[in-house]
């Protein structure tokens, strides 16, 4: 599957363009803008998302609800961008008043200016922005509808804002998206969650931010996805990556090893003959991968979210028009945006996933790829194994 997107956060619309997905994919046009509708809730989100309603255009692809196997093509309009027509217009000159010079530490925005040679950081931030995370979102939604037909679900959860931690209980995916999204700050646990929201309350209150960290799981994965035969292969390495892609992800752990502090003997997962057969372990502490590919269990993986480092107060900076020492520009922005970044992140691993189910399966349509995660599972429990 290859994909692409493009859009400023205040230009006129975001755009998504896939190709490589199968015909015959049922869409679910109020489930995709559910997701969306997610993406842009959580407690300590900022004014931006009263002002958007985001909802998927699709424009080419799909014809009466069902992927035609050509690429696919959406756009999420930006309702605010009507109020900066006259700045971010594609000709003539854009009017004054909204360029950028005093760059924001932590953002792109100088190291972006000299990699691209602008005097204006507005051309850097628009497209750096977060905002660029709805049409990950929606590729999301698309590819979450793939896996869902094969028996494949994800869910996420919050398990810290600003040093209030949630426990470490391990909870399935079905079990996530039933219930996670019923806490603002999507914490499973009810009174963490309320210290999480009151942490929040007191770093709006100080002009600060918050980060977090966050648990994406995904259930039903068969075995045998990813590869041990090259690196880029390995199906955590992909999906470390794709994760370190998103704005403000700062790590990502794969496997209950607490930095390297625990011993082998507490680290392995012992595998027994299940009476249906195939294998399963004891525990899951390697988190459903082993050796580069998922081993049938849960998938999990943990993300550390940066506080966003816009502040309400202002930073020390320079203007790089005229290097004096300035306040840095206060773009608007959130307070704490972890609960929408584990909406994210779910989008993210389910594009990872679904790209690689399709690698290993095949099949140009849906039904095709179905037999053959049918076939993948099957595999598994083909004991005792024979050469192939």
């Amino acid at each position: 599957m290859r994909y692409l997107t493009a859009g400023e956060s205040h230009g006129e619309t975001l755009c998504l363009i896939a190709e490589g997905l199968p015909s015959g994919l049922a869409l679910d046009i109020d489930k995709i803008n559910r997701d969306l509708a997610r993406r842009m809730s959580g407690y300590g989100r900022g004014g931006r998302m009263s002002i958007e309603n985001d909802k998927a255009h699709f424009v080419a692809g799909v014809r009466s609800g069902l992927t035609t196997g050509a690429p696919i093509a959406v756009l999420i309009a930006n309702r605010d961008s009507e109020n900066w027509t006259d700045y971010m217009r594609p000709f003539g000159e854009a009017a004054a008043g909204r360029q950028v010079t005093h760059v924001r530490p932590g953002h792109a925005d100088f190291v972006g200016c000299v990699k691209y040679g602008h005097t204006d950081a507005r051309n850097v931030l628009e497209r750096a922005s977060a905002r660029s995370t709805a049409t990950v979102v929606a590729l999301g939604a698309i590819c979450r509808t793939l896996l869902e037909n094969v028996g494949v679900r994800i869910g996420s959860h919050v398990t810290g804002i600003g040093g209030v931690m949630s426990n470490r209980k391990r909870y399935g995916a079905d079990e996530l998206i039933k219930t996670a999204d019923k806490s603002e700050v999507r914490c499973m646990d009810g009174a963490v969650g309320a210290k999480m929201k009151a942490r929040i309350d007191k770093a709006k209150a100080d002009g600060d931010t918050l980060g977090g960290s966050v648990e994406i799981v995904i259930s039903g994965l068969p075995a045998a996805i990813g590869s041990y035969i090259s690196p880029e292969r390995r199906l955590d390495a992909i999906l470390s990556g794709a994760f370190m892609g998103v704005q403000a992800v700062k790590a990502v752990e794969i496997g209950d090893y607490e930095g390297g502090t625990k011993s082998g003997s507490d680290c392995l997962d012992e595998i027994y003959a299940d009476e249906g057969g195939g294998v399963k372990r004891m525990t899951n502490r390697a988190c459903g991968i082993e050796g580069g590919m998922s081993n049938g269990e849960d998938v999990v993986i943990r993300a550390v979210i940066k506080p966003i480092p816009t502040l309400a107060n202002g930073v020390k900076t320079v203007d790089i028009t005229s290097g004096e020492s300035v306040s840095a520009a206060s773009e608007r922005s959130d307070v704490c945006a972890v609960p929408a970044a584990a909406v994210v992140l779910e989008s993210v691993a389910a594009r990872v996933i679904a790209d690689e189910l399709m690698r290993v399966t095949g099949g140009d349509t849906m039904e095709e790829i179905k037999a053959s995660t049918v076939r993948l599972r099957e595999k598994a429990k083909a004991l005792p194994l024979k050469r192939q």
